[in-house]
This record gives C-alpha cells, structure tokens and sequence, in this order.
C-alpha cells in the first residue's frame, strides 16, 4: 500500500511539473504576440484623460494585469493566480471570470466528443477482431478496406458529407446549435430538453465516431494479428477450447496496446474535434479556443490550453495506475 501511494505521488508531483511547464510557457508565449489586449485599453483609457494610475487599475480588472508592470512581475501575478485557482478575466466575454466560460463550454465538449469516441472504440475494437480472424476472407478485406478509406477522409469533409445527406437532402437532422431554438423548456434534466440536446447531437457525434472509427479498427486488427501467433492460442486451440471463448482470449490480450491511447484520447477530449465544433457551430472547448484565438483573448486561450494540458497528464497518470490492473505481467 505504501509503495502504491509512492508512485501516486511521484506521478502527481511529475504531472504538476509538466503543467507548470507548459503554463510558464504558454504564458511567454503569448506575452511575445504583439498588439496585447490590456495595452490596448490601457492606451484607450488614458485617451479618455484618466491618469496612469487609474487606467492601469481599470485596464487590470479587464485583463488581469497589464504589460506596464515588468515581465516577471506579470507573471508571478498569473502563477500566484493559478495556484489560488483563477484562471483570469475573459476579455471576449464582458469581464466573466475564465474559469465559468470554460465551465460553461465544457458540458458541450464532454456529451457529443466522449459519446463518439466510446461508440467508434467499441464498434472499431469489435470490427478489429473480426478483421483480423477473417483476414483471409472477403469479410475481413472489405473492413480493412473500408477501415483505411474513411481514416483517410478528412473530418470537416465527412462532416460536410453528412450535412449534405441528412441535413440538405433529406431534412431528417438538425445543423447547429445544441437544442432545438422553439423549445420552450427550461435547461435541465427534463425529457424535452435532453431529448433535444442529443438529436441536435447526432451528426457532431456521427463524424466522430466516423473520423475515429478506422484508426480504432486498424489498430485492434494489427494487434490481434500479432497475438494469432502467440502460444497460448496454439494451446487453447488443442485443449479444444469454443471459438467464443478463443476470441474472448483473444480479443482481451490484443486491446492491451489500445488502452494508452484510449486514455489518452479522454484526456485530449477536453481540446475538442475543433474542425466539427466548428463546423456544426457546437459550443465546446474546442471553438472557445478557437474564437478565443480570434478575438485575441488571451486570459481565455492560455486558460482553455492549461485545461487541455492538465486533461492530457491526469491521463497519462491514469492510464500508468490501472495499466498493472488490466495487464498482470506488469506488476511482476
């Protein structure tokens, strides 16, 4: 139990490194854009006859701080800030606090992004299998084909196809937007308004379950290609094991190598299918990131990075914690 803890803390303490890093840089990096927002005020204000003083005060409670305080000042204020849990003042949003504009965005990242990576993971892992064990049949050809052609078709294409098909031609699906804009409901767990927010939902999370489907099912096919050779599926076939239990076996030793990457795509989900949440016009962490990067509002941008970068280590961390649990031979 002890040493298990050890390695918690050894994997937190390295996560909270990495996040510092990409903080600190992500925070420079930004600073080095010309033309900053809370110089732009300060500039304004002091235009309109206010004094340095009050138009660095005013200028601040918009953008946090402004560039007329030394570099390093700047950015002892923005660690200070992160360790006290605030994430600075939208500027794109009216002066709301960054951290609720994420809050606000999150829900709509999280339903369609994590809906479509579960159904193509588990569709892809399925079809793998099948692939793989009929490799040599025109079954297993066909979904390997089908497999590499749609891995190959760009997102924002796929999503342009399935608007076209079932928005444009047919009518049968909504385009844009989460709820429908005649509801009259109020948002909450009530059977009108979820029922709403998942059929807007269905194209967002067609693409990508489409977009992550082939990688998903090549990459199980490969594995469980190289676990066909291995001898303990020699042995279960001569003790005459049913072709269920053999592909059980199967199919359990061959989605190990997939688990990293799974769990790494919940951390990164956090970041969005940007070219779909774009596209479906889908309010997510991905197009405030996005919008954020055109309005130049950079208390958001390095928010809506920080969160993607913490997402993306808690994963890495997890994936190592449970690695051991799903996989035996890791813990000898």
């Amino acid at each position: 139990m002890k040493g298990l803890a050890r390695t918690i803390a050894v994997r937190l303490a390295g996560g909270a490194v990495m996040v510092w890093i990409v903080a600190t840089f992500t925070f420079f990096l930004v600073h080095a854009l010309p033309g900053k927002p809370g110089d732009v005020a300060y500039e304004k204000y002091v235009a309109m006859g206010m004094n340095s003083q009050e138009a660095k005060a005013k200028a601040s409670i918009i953008y946090g701080y402004t560039s007329q305080d030394p570099l390093f000042t700047q950015y002892t204020h923005y660690i200070s800030d992160l360790l006290h849990g605030h994430l600075g003042i939208s500027i794109s949003y009216s002066g709301v606090p960054v951290a609720d504009v994420i809050g606000d965005a999150l829900p709509w990242t999280i339903i369609p992004i994590m809906s479509g990576l579960l159904i193509s993971f588990c569709i892809g892992v399925s079809s793998g299998v099948v692939a793989a064990v009929k490799r040599s049949s025109r079954l297993g050809s066909g979904l390997s084909l089908a497999a590499s052609m749609i891995a190959g078709i760009p997102s924002f294409v796929i999503a342009i196809l399935l608007i076209t098909v079932f928005y444009t031609n047919m009518g049968a699906l909504p385009y844009g937007g989460t709820v429908s804009e005649t509801l009259l409901v109020d948002p909450g767990w009530n059977v009108e308004y979820v029922s709403s927010v998942a059929y807007h939902a269905i194209l967002p999370v067609a693409t990508y379950v489409l977009i992550s489907y082939g990688g998903w099912m090549l990459s199980m096919r490969s594995s469980v290609v190289s676990v066909l050779g291995d001898d303990f599926i020699l042995a279960s076939e001569l003790r005459g094991i049913t072709p269920s239990t053999r592909m059980r076996y199967i199919g359990r030793n061959a989605i190990l190598p997939l688990f990293t990457t799974l769990a790494l795509s919940f951390g990164t989900l956090f970041g969005g299918a940007i070219l779909i949440e774009a596209t479906f016009n889908y309010p997510g962490v991905g197009q405030l990131l996005l919008n954020s990067i055109g309005k130049r509002d950079y208390p958001l941008m390095t928010g809506a990075f920080l969160l993607i970068t913490t997402a993306v280590v808690l994963a890495n961390i997890v994936a190592d914690l449970l690695y051991s649990v799903i996989d035996p031979r890791v813990r000898r």
